[in-house]
């Protein structure tokens, strides 16, 4: 129970690591204005770029020059009238080139003001929300797939979808993959990887865990992260190097997925087309959705045991019902030939009564048409009940030639102890 706890606890903590670093930073932009010009009197750098003016950037130059007519009106609406305005989601392309990004701010503009109360200026105040507008919809994904393991939706569904919502989410061109572990640890399979091209994850369906095996293989063999910044290069890249090229793939980032028991459950790669060294960020995003992973593969697997569990139970039920209905149609057939062999025991009774009651002839019965005057000896039965009396001669006769007739003497024993008499 507190190995469980404290295990618990560690994972909440290393949760809330993640998300601190992920979004625990904001850049605050700040600038004063002078005159109705609007003449930067000071601003940091943060507000240069956030207007897109960093060829610009210095004071004593009036705003006019930098910013963009919507970011004039409101300014200049604030020095007329004195009232502060708020602009919320303002949205800036931060740099430019390959190292652009879309960034969002919320900026407040006041007016500040003479001794007399004459406004004289305005100041520009705001915060960078571009991190907790990434954070909501992290937090909004992230909530949508626990939404769905709680619901029990297909694994490949989960997962393909958290792929999706990564690729979707991370700030740089991402690949996402994740490889599941066979039972036994030793091998990893195809999970979900809906950007990389169908020829890849054929290739790399069913690699072995060890040493050396490309980034997932390592990960999987250590139980902890490789980093390959550059695939051209890397040593553990050597027998997929070629692979990985065709793919147009130049960095591999894998982290194990692990069971809370610690067992493999998996890997959890970001590919990009450029050789990358991996910030604090891209490691926390990692490690947030192999842990969500984890989650959905493991509830993956006990879903997967009890309906092994059921199947047993459901196939030891059908033949212990195939067994009963055997047993009761055997048990009928038995009754059915009981009560025939009770009712043949009862004609036979009833026929033995009816013979003994019957007179014994004076003369054999068995001469013909012709007749037999010699003495009834010895009596004779057939299987269909018949039964006559005869002279021995006669008798004998009859056995010969008359399927199934035998002695019906109970004096003699029967044909056997007629024939040694």
């Amino acid at each position: 129970m507190g190995g469980d706890r404290m295990t618990s606890v560690s994972g909440q903590q290393h949760a809330a690591d993640d998300m601190r670093t992920l979004f625990g930073q904001s850049t605050v932009v700040f600038a004063q204005l002078t005159g109705a010009e609007h003449v930067v009197e000071t601003a940091n750098p943060a507000f240069v770029a956030a207007i897109g003016a960093a060829e610009h950037a210095g004071t004593g130059i009036p705003l006019a020059e930098m910013a963009d007519q919507r970011l004039l009106d409101l300014i200049g609406q604030v020095f007329r009238t004195g009232d502060p305005y708020t602009d919320r989601d303002v949205r800036a392309l931060l740099g430019d080139g390959p190292h652009a990004r879309e960034a969002f701010f919320d900026l407040t503009y006041e007016p500040y003001r003479d001794a007399d109360g004459a406004v004289i200026g305005v100041r520009v105040i705001g915060v960078e929300t571009t991190q907790v507008k990434h954070a909501q919809r992290l937090m909004a994904e992230h909530r949508a797939l626990l939404e769905q393991i709680a619901r029990q939706a297909p694994l490949a569904d989960v997962l393909d979808g958290m792929a999706r919502s990564i690729e979707d989410l991370a700030p740089d061109d991402v690949l996402v993959s994740v490889l599941l572990a066979d039972p036994d640890g030793l091998h990893l399979r195809h999970g979900a990887a809906p950007s990389l091209p169908d020829f890849y994850n054929e290739a790399i369906d069913g690699i072995a865990t060890g040493e050396g095996v490309g980034s997932c293989g390592t990960a999987a063999h250590r139980r902890e992260p490789v980093i390959v910044t550059d695939i051209t290069s890397d040593p553990f890249w050597r027998d997929f190097r070629d692979l990985a090229g065709r793919a147009d793939l130049a960095a591999c980032w894998s982290t194990p997925i692990l069971a809370r028991d610690g067992a493999l459950l998996g890997t959890f790669a970001m590919y990009h087309r450029t050789p990358r060294v991996p910030q604090d960020t891209d490691l926390a995003l990692a490690h947030l959705f192999a842990g969500t992973a984890a989650l959905a593969i493991e509830r993956h697997h006990i879903e997967q045991a009890q309906q092994a569990a059921e199947a047993r139970a459901q196939a030891a039920n059908d033949e212990l019902a195939k067994t009963v209905r055997s047993e009761q149609t055997l048990r009928a057939a038995a009754e059915e030939r009981a009560t025939a062999a009770a009712e043949l025991t009862a004609q036979m009774h009833a026929a033995a009564a009816v013979q003994a009651a019957a007179p014994h002839p004076e003369h054999c019965q068995l001469g013909g048409a012709s007749g037999c005057t010699e003495p009834a000896e010895l009596k004779v039965a057939d299987s269909w009940g018949d039964a006559a009396w005869g002279c021995p001669v006669h008798v004998e006769e009859a056995i010969l030639n008359v399927r199934s007739v035998f002695i019906a003497s109970e004096e003699l024993g029967g044909l056997t102890a007629y024939l040694n008499r």
